[in-house]
C-alpha cells in the first residue's frame, strides 16, 4: 500500500464515520421548542461537532490501522474482488 493509498483510505473511513455519526443524538429546534430567528424549524439545536469529531477521528484511526494491517499483510487483494477475470494474465 502507497502513503497516497493510505491517506485516501484514511479520507474515505473518516467522512464515511463522519456521515453516519452525525445524525446521533440530533434534535430539530423546533422539537427543543426554541427555534432562532431566519433559521428554519428543522435546524439542529446543539450539533456538538467538537466532539463528534475527536470521537470520529479515534474511531477512524482504530478501522484503518486495521484494515492497513489487513492489506498489507495480503489477506486482501485487488484479485480477490476481480468478478470480471480482467487481471488474468493469460494470453487468450
Amino acid at each position: 500500500m502507497t502513503i497516497t493509498g493510505a491517506l485516501v483510505l484514511f479520507a474515505v473511513i473518516w467522512f464515511l464515520a463522519l456521515f453516519v455519526a452525525l445524525p446521533i443524538g440530533e434534535s430539530s429546534q423546533s422539537e427543543a421548542g426554541d427555534v432562532v430567528p431566519g433559521t428554519p424549524a428543522s435546524a439542529p439545536e446543539n450539533p456538538f461537532l467538537k466532539k463528534k469529531i475527536i470521537w470520529v477521528t479515534a474511531v477512524s484511526t482504530i478501522l484503518w490501522v486495521i484494515l492497513c494491517a489487513v492489506i498489507m499483510s495480503g489477506m486482501l487483494t485487488v484479485e480477490m474482488f476481480d468478478i470480471f477475470g480482467r487481471m488474468d494474465n493469460s494470453d487468450g
